[in-house]
């Protein structure tokens, strides 16, 4: 069976016009010396019978600590990432202060082989990015993403 996983790409308009969306970076052991191509939409496994709107608004709440904003969501479709898996986003405008984050913790053996059980957040940072800094830092196969929402974003009225 295919994995699913589903996420809310936050964004906002930068003092000087531009666009910055918010993405995190993966918490744990096996990501802390890795940067470049690892970062990700807030997002998380959804299943069977399950809304996939609101698996992503929960799992923003369990990755963020916090509600996502209440605006409109922008369809920005589906990816297949190289494991297989695939990425449904929505995008949403809103506002968050970095130093809020409280992610959800996850356990796992570390290190490997010692019986010792390790809690690490599921998310240890977020940070907001230009497009072109986004597209570097993400998974690969949801840079896409960001295309997806500048392309939204154009092709709205300008809000008054």
């Amino acid at each position: 069976m295919t994995r699913q996983s589903a996420g809310l790409l936050l964004y906002r308009f930068a003092a000087n016009g531009g666009v910055e969306v918010l993405i995190g970076h993966p918490g744990g052991p096996l990501f802390a010396r890795r940067d470049e191509g690892v970062w990700s939409v807030p997002k998380g496994e959804y299943g069977p019978g399950e809304e996939p709107l609101a698996a992503a608004a929960r799992e923003y709440t369990e990755e963020l600590g916090q509600v996502p904003p209440s605006s409109e969501r922008i369809s920005l479709g589906e990816v297949r990432q190289a494991g297989g898996k695939r990425v449904v986003v929505w995008a949403v405008a809103g506002d968050f202060d970095p130093a809020e984050l409280s992610s959800n913790l996850f356990e796992m053996e570390w290190p490997p082989k010692s019986k010792q059980i390790g809690r690490f957040p599921e998310i240890d940072r977020v940070e907001w990015f230009s497009p072109e800094r986004a597209r570097a830092k993400l998974n690969a196969a949801q840079a896409p993403f960001v295309d997806r929402l500048l392309d939204a974003v154009a092709a709205r009225p300008p809000a008054e």
